[in-house]
């Protein structure tokens, strides 16, 4: 038997009960839609604040660009050679010269000062209730709660599959995908475990990498960090509505890169002490976290 197929096996239908059991019961909030403008629902403070300055500096950027087409327009007009045909012989004007060196410095004071105020809200971790630190493989995601003595490690469900409806076509990844609840939506989104922290709480996420750099990354948290070999990076972040957020590795890190999904699931805190004390009796009849490479699995 293959190590891979081995160390599927010892997770058995308890794994896929405790991590994906309930996919249909939870809303899959964070996740991309088809044909989709914009951001996704932010679910932290971060993604909130993330979001609104880039609509704010979008409007500065297309008043920006109004004005100054605009100009274009009026020099193209009023100085094109049939209605001036003597040039002018200046070679400056302090006054526009005053104007256009002052107001691009007010301009980005104005964008500094939210920019900063963010990059200090992310970086700056607040006093938080739990700690998880995720590790990046090639290509995986391991996580543990060390305060809670759990480790795992998240693989893509169909992984290997040219497409969703080649997937369904195969028996065997058909059944696994229906085990896990994967849909056309979650495809290339689901890992068969699946991070959960409870609602309402200032969870402390660690993130380094066992091997190349790579990137843990969640759009409707906000929070992109990188993950570098021999270096722990942290940041933060406070879900305040239940249910499945889905990112990926942002960062390529070889050729199996795009089979790096992850998936957070938001519970409420009776749920999610009924799921720790699951994962507590899983993970102490089967200790060992599985160390294996299955995305380009034969």
């Amino acid at each position: 038997m293959r190590i891979d197929k081995l160390a599927g096996s010892l997770f058995g239908a308890g794994a896929a009960a405790l991590f994906a059991g309930a996919a249909t019961a939870q809303e899959n909030i964070g996740v991309p839609r088809p044909a989709q403008m914009g951001f996704q629902p932010a679910a932290t403070d971060l993604a909130q604040d993330l979001q609104w300055l880039d609509g704010f500096i979008l409007y500065i950027i297309a008043a920006i660009t109004i004005f100054v087409t605009a100009l274009l327009v009026i020099i193209l007009i009023r100085f094109r050679a049939s209605a001036n045909p003597t040039p002018a012989r200046f070679t400056h004007n302090s006054v526009i010269e005053v104007i256009w060196t002052v107001v691009p410095i007010i301009i980005l004071v104005i964008i500094a000062v939210p920019s900063l105020n963010l990059l200090h809200k992310q970086v700056n971790v607040p006093e938080t209730d739990m700690t998880i630190k995720a590790t990046g493989n090639q290509w995986y995601w391991s996580y543990s709660y060390p305060d809670e003595g759990l480790e795992f490690d998240a693989f893509m469900i169909g992984a290997g599959m040219p497409s969703f409806d080649a997937a369904m076509a195969d028996e065997d990844v058909r059944a696994n995908m229906e085990k896990y609840n994967v849909t056309r939506e979650t495809w290339l989104l689901q890992t068969d475990t699946e991070i959960v922290i409870p609602v309402g709480k200032k969870i402390r996420m660690q993130v380094t990498a066992g091997d190349v750099i790579h990137s843990w990354t969640i759009p409707a948290f906000g929070v992109k960090i990188d993950g570098v070999p021999g270096r722990l990076n942290e940041t933060w972040f406070q879900v305040d509505m239940p249910g499945r957020y889905y990112g990926q590795c942002s960062e390529l890190c070889g050729k199996d890169h795009s089979y790096m999904p992850i998936v957070v699931r938001a519970l409420p805190q009776d749920e999610y002490d009924a799921w720790l004390e699951q994962a507590k009796e899983l993970y102490a009849s089967n200790p060992a976290p599985r160390r294996v490479q299955v995305a380009s699995a034969e």
